[in-house]
């Protein structure tokens, strides 16, 4: 069977995967993930995919049942997710203090108490990326400075993505001259649901190139494609553009991040990086707000890709009140006494 005819199995007839399958992902490990190189637009990999809607289900409801993880493992599994956390301020009356704060919690996202009762004082926890419109990229690189943590920047019309071309172009450029490390863009959702893949491949493919060196997350903004058949096509096209993440939502639809959304956009990256080679990373966005959710995706991410795919260079989660939840949880593994939720800053 080609590699294409493969692909195209896999998408129709969902596996069930303990391991990263054979090949380029499963020295997953081993790679820094460098830019995603892209690929030219090849229809032919996903033009008759079909999606088993039941199947997919099914399949995402078997998850928690298939593994679960308590005491130490479950504190353990909820610092990593602290690690893979894209920290988000997005509202419409954010100011500079606002995101000075958030920058503040970024650094130091537990309490010390915490911290020195989990045992990592020597190891000192922060998270993935602080994440801000392109207009509070200057005040959150200054706030980080020196702390390693990268700011990311959603750009190109967030999040309806419908200014023109030259416009979300020179957004982008103006949030990475203003030192943004990573560049959140939203796709023209009309040029999925028409399937006009080649005007979505070059416009994706400008996106990738005003971002330079920094890397890309492309929002496919789920909750608008209507069916996964299309959310696997927006995946694959956005991978071949250039795509170093797919990310699953803006936020600011009416359905965000689901898991059996996630899991589709899951078989798509794995199929890309066996038909392509290149590693490609995963962000699900939107409505995910606790501890558990945290636990529920890296759990659909190791059983689906492996433990290489629980790092923060493959891995992100959306979010802002999440890390509250996480805090909350560590301190009632730590003292075995839940606190109030208002007890633990939203940063």
């Amino acid at each position: 069977m080609s590699k294409t005819k493969e692909a195209k199995a896999t998408a129709k007839k969902p596996r069930v995967a303990q391991n990263p399958p054979a090949g380029v992902l499963a020295v997953a490990p081993q790679h820094n993930h460098a830019s995603n190189k892209g690929t030219p637009l090849h229809i032919d990999w996903f033009d008759d995919i079909q999606i088993n809607l039941s199947a997919t289900e099914r399949r995402c409801d078997s998850l928690a049942g298939r593994r679960t993880v308590k005491k130490e493992f479950q504190a353990a599994w909820l610092v990593k997710a602290l690690h893979c956390i894209d920290l988000t301020t997005l509202a419409g009356d954010d100011t500079p203090g606002r995101v000075h704060r958030l920058c503040a919690k970024a650094r130091h996202p537990l309490r010390d108490d915490i911290t020195a009762a989990l045992g990592l004082s020597d190891m000192p926890t922060k998270v993935g990326a602080v994440c801000v419109y392109p207009s509070m990229v200057g005040p959150a690189v200054k706030a980080l400075d020196g702390s390693g943590i990268p700011v990311a920047s959603v750009a190109t019309g967030f999040p309806a993505g419908l200014t023109p071309l030259p416009q979300r172009l020179a957004e982008i450029r103006y949030a990475v001259d203003m030192g943004a490390r990573e560049i959140d863009i939203v796709i023209h959702r009309a040029q999925v649901l028409t399937q006009d893949w080649s005007a979505l491949y070059d416009e994706v493919s400008a996106m990738r190139a005003a971002c330079g060196e920094a890397h890309m997350k492309a929002i496919l903004a789920t909750g608008d494609l209507k069916t996964l058949r299309n959310v696997y096509k927006a995946s694959m096209v956005a991978m071949m553009a250039g795509a170093d993440f797919i990310k699953t939502s803006t936020g600011k639809e009416d359905v965000n991040a689901t898991l059996p959304v996630s899991l589709t956009m899951l078989r798509a990256l794995r199929d890309f990086g066996e038909l392509s080679g290149e590693i490609i990373g995963f962000k699900p966005a939107g409505g995910l707000r606790t501890a558990k959710d945290a636990l529920s995706w890296q759990v659909l991410m190791k059983e689906e890709l492996g433990r290489a795919w629980l790092e923060p260079k493959l891995f992100r989660i959306g979010a802002s009140s999440m890390l509250a939840d996480i805090e909350r949880q560590l301190e009632h593994f730590v003292t075995g006494r839940y606190s109030a939720l208002t007890h633990h800053a939203l940063a």
